[in-house]
Order: C-alpha cells, then structure tokens, then sequence
C-alpha cells in the first residue's frame, strides 16, 4: 500500500502494542502531532516536560513489553536524555521519536534553531548512540526498513532506539507492507541450544544444592515462570538481587529473598555462595546491587544472559535467555516436581500509636496495606530501602530506578506510565519528598486523564540518603518545606483527590482502612534523621565507596549515624 511516513510509524507503533505515545509537542515534531490528531490512536498523553515523559515511558515499557514518546530537535531530546539513559542502564525498551530538521536544512548545511547553531547535523545521532542500542534518521528511501527495525531492536534487545524524523517527510507517501509487524525473537542457534541444555541439565542433576539469582532482565525477557517451573521441579532455592524484586513469587518456599553479598541475610547468603549448581539470569556486578562488590558467587556459577552462556568449561554464543529456559522446562519433564510447603508468614502483628510516626511503623503499616496485583511504583531513598524489608503479594508489579540508574523523582513520572499500561489494577507511588520536587508537575497529568493512584510522601525535612552518606545537617541537604498535601488542588481546577497529613500511626491506619474512590495523597511526617536501617548501612558503604578512607565522612556527626542495638531490635 502507499502509506505516509508519519502514518506508517504510527501504525507500526499500534501494531506492537503501544497505545499511548508520551512527549511533549514542538514545532519539528507537530508534523506528526497533526497526524497523530487525526488518526486518533495511539492515544497522546501530553506531558508537563520531557524529563517527565521520558520516566513515563519508561515505566510504560517495564510492563506493556515497549513504550514510545515523541519530542521535538535539541532542546526536547536533550531535556529527555536523563530519561532515556535510565532506559538503557536498567535494560527498558523504549522508542524516542525526535521530530527533527527538514531534511533540506540537513542536506543545504543551514543553520536552525534548537541546534548548537553549527553546520554539523549529526550530533544528537552521535549523542544518542551512547544512551541507546540503534539510531537512524529517516528518509523517503530508508523510512520503511528502519522503523521496522528499530521497533524489532529495542524490543528483542530490551533497550531503547533513538528515532529522527525530519520534519518536512513525515507526510510524504511510501510504499508500506500490508502485513503487520510481528514481534519475534530471533531463533537460537539449534547446536547451541542443544549443547547448553544438556550441560546445565547435567549440572542440575548431579547438584545438592542448586539455585537462582535473578537480576532484571529475569523480568525484562518475561522467563520468571520458567524459573520458578525449574525451581520447583529441582528444588532449587531462588534470590533476587534488589533491582529484581518482584521477579518471582515471595510467597514461594523456594523464594530466599534479595542477595547482596554481605548484605545479605545469611542462609541467603550461604545458599547463593555454597551453591554447587547456581544459575544467574542477567547477572551485573554492579556496586549497589552486590554489596558494595562483596558478593561472592561461586566460580562454577552458569551465566545465563539475554543472547549467550557462560561457564567455566564453555561459552554459547546465539543462545537466547527465554527459548533456553523454556527448553531446559521442556527437556527436564521427567522430573517429578516436589512441592513444598509455603513458609509460615514471616510479619509481625502491627499495633498503631499515637507516637510520633516512625519509619518501622510506616512500613509495617504498608506491609498490611498491600495487596496481590498491586502496582508499586517506588522512588530511591527511604522508599525504596524500606520496601526491600516487605513482603509483596503474589502477581505485584514492582518498578523502581532505584538501584542502577538512581535518578531520584523517577518514581513520580513512572507513576503515569505505570497507570497506563495496567489499567484495571491498584497502584501505589512511595517517595519522598526531596524527589517529588523533582518532577512533581507530573501529577497534574496523572488528574487531568482522572487517574487515581495512591500516593504516599515522606516528608522528612530533605535527601534522606544523602544525610546518610555525607552532609548531615549540611545545607545542601535541605529542600523547601511545601504544603504537600494541597497540590493536587493546585494542580487541577476541577479535579479533587483525597489528601491527608499524618504525624502518627494511628492517623496513617486510619488513611488505610477508609474507603477511597479518588485519587489519595498521604503526607507523613517522620524525624530528620530518622531512616531505613538498610539505607543507613548502604550510605556508609557509599560513602567509604565514594571517598575512600580516610575521607569528610569519618569526621564525627557527618552522617545518620547507626541505631543503637535497642532500637534495631524493635
């Protein structure tokens, strides 16, 4: 068929499964605004900035499987590159369309707005080519094959693509294939495949203890049923690092918990380091997600990455992440799974006060406010260190950019994507205040579409995290008290969410036991120093990382300093 270029892409974009493009309009980009306008699908969701729309697609992407946001040249890319670096560092696939130059500006070398005012025209494909997987900017000639591919890219390789559609083509007609885009990974190569089933099933066999330990791209390759079908059937013990939470079932008897390296609760500890079979899926060794580089896996450990094997007799190239978990599945049927039973509930009963609130009792009255299907869409900080002590519900959906990219008011943006891709489903946003300063505007668009998250907000007086690793009491730590609870007021005129100040647990259980119909916005106040326990041994560690020893955080009252023995025990 003849079709415009414009429209191709937006087809293309509808038959992958996007329904909603986020962004923000310019005049490079209103080309294919109109079109989009007209044809009326996918839906747009215009966006405060594009910092904002970048985080919204993100999270869209974690769950629909792709996520697409459309900007104008320059200052719109540039405003979003935050955005999708995070993408790229935590493995989210995500398709950035620039509207961009006229092609004629690009081929007579003229000088244009939103540029660095230089004749070279290629320096935000050069930019970009270091946040994502593939770049190419369209032409009459080109504009077919390279949608198509892009699109397949970001979606086989889990990361995002960068998309420049000059703003002078993007109705221009090309012939476009009648058939739909399927998306489909590419086969594994049949020998490999083979080979490497056999020798991690012969591993299986042989071991006394083998296990699992997750990173994200068990969740971002769709295969943590496939893990759990192994766990169970080879009675495998199965941890997640803590960017993976959620991956499996925390209900599970075979569930550990997050590993960490001396982080680490120690039977987690010892089953991941004692493993005589261990199997990672995507595993990175990153600071933050192995303790600070004390993990210690054992060196017979099998890598199973998104695209190859590696282990310490053999490497397998073109053997991809879930056709071989699912041929391990396949070829493994004999054995008889033994279930077990589930592990008597580990919470303890949570009585509220009129105490001032506590960062333990705010947590444990989350603990009981969480329910299986939840969406949680939890921020850096205090959020996410206290979230990683809870126990989620079977079939939650976890997203945070805590523990990799760690760009704080993520969470905030994420929120509408997340929204958005789940409807029907409950969800929660947990941050602080610190972050939500950053990118707070969002929330007048989560009200304008008549969204109703729950929305729960520390306020405890500045960046949490950074007091601490340094700066205490320091300046720089500090943000400006706002009246947190009236700003969903001001940021609709029509619309009204439920909002509520807490000071003490008893406020917050009362929040949590009423019925809600609209949006809620809980504001909790907590003490300056008051913190996650995980967060204040993470600091220290961040800060002797950092600074090395002896460094400004070894002078006394640098940071939040460690509980006393009486209070931790509490």
């Amino acid at each position: 068929m003849r079709q415009s270029i414009g429209n191709f892409l937006l087809r293309r974009l509808q038959e992958v499964g996007i329904k909603h493009i986020f962004g923000v309009p310019g005049d490079y980009n209103l080309e294919l605004m109109q079109q989009l306008e007209d044809r009326g699908e996918p839906a747009w969701i215009g966006n405060c900035n594009e910092l904002n729309a970048s985080y919204a697609t993100d999270a869209y992407g974690r769950i629909n499987g792709l996520g697409a946001m459309s900007v104008t040249y320059g200052v719109g890319a540039l405003s979003a590159i935050n955005g999708i670096a995070g993408a790229y560092s935590e493995h989210v696939p995500v398709i950035l369309i620039c509207g961009s130059l006229p092609l004629r500006a690009v081929q007579r070398g003229d000088l244009m707005h939103h540029t660095l005012a230089d004749p070279e025209k290629g320096n935000l494909l050069r930019i970009f080519g270091e946040v994502t997987t593939a770049q190419a900017r369209l032409t009459p000639e080109n504009a077919v094959a390279e949608i198509d591919r892009l699109i397949l890219t970001s979606w086989r390789r889990k990361l995002p693509v960068y998309l420049e559609l000059p703003s002078d083509i993007s109705y221009l007609d090309v012939d476009a294939p009648d058939a739909p885009l399927k998306l489909e990974m590419l086969p594994s190569d049949r020998e490999s495949l083979k080979g490497c089933t056999e020798m991690i099933l012969k591993r299986l066999h042989a071991a006394k203890s083998p296990a699992f330990l997750l990173d994200i791209d068990a969740i971002r390759f769709g295969v943590s049923g496939q893990v759990m079908q192994l766990a169970e059937r080879f009675q495998m013990q199965v941890a997640t690092l803590n960017c993976a939470k959620g991956a499996v079932p925390e209900s599970s008897p075979q569930y550990l918990g997050t590993y960490g390296g001396m982080a680490s609760a120690p039977a987690t500890r010892e089953a991941i380091e004692t493993s005589d079979c261990l199997l990672t899926v995507g595993y990175r060794r990153i600071e933050t997600t192995v303790g600070f580089f004390t993990a210690k896996l054992p060196a017979s450990a099998i890598h199973l990455n998104s695209a190859s094997v590696d282990s310490t007799e053999k490497n397998y190239q073109g053997v991809y992440i879930a056709e071989l978990l699912q041929s391990l599945v396949d070829s493994s049927s004999e054995v008889v799974t033994k279930k077990q039973p589930a592990p008597p509930s580990r919470q303890s009963a949570f009585v509220p006060s009129n105490d001032p609130l506590t960062q333990d009792a705010y947590w444990k009255a989350i603990q009981g406010f969480l329910r299986p299907g939840d969406v949680l869409v939890v921020e850096d900080g205090a959020s996410s260190a206290g979230m990683g002590r809870l126990t989620l519900p079977d079939s939650c959906t976890y997203i945070t950019g805590a523990f990799v990219w760690c760009s704080i008011g993520y969470a905030t943006g994420a929120l509408l994507g997340a929204i958005l891709a789940s409807p029907g489903r409950r969800h929660i946003l947990l941050t602080g205040e610190g972050s939500l300063q950053m990118t707070v505007q969002e929330l007048s668009t989560v009200m304008r579409h008549g969204l109703t998250p729950f929305i729960f907000l520390i306020n405890n007086a500045g960046y949490t995290v950074e007091r601490a690793v340094l700066g205490k009491d320091a300046k720089y730590n500090d943000v400006a008290n706002w009246r947190y609870s009236e700003l969903p007021n001001v940021f609709s005129r029509d619309k009204k969410a439920e909002t509520y100040v807490v000071q003490t647990s008893n406020d917050l259980q009362k929040v949590l036991d009423s019925p809600h119909s609209g949006m809620v916005f809980v504001e909790s106040v907590m003490g300056k120093y008051d913190a996650p326990i995980d967060l204040i041994v993470g600091g220290h560690a961040l800060a002797d990382s950092d600074y090395g020893l002896p460094g400004p955080q070894a002078t006394a009252n640098s940071q939040i300093a460690m509980p006393t023995r009486a209070a931790t025990s509490s």
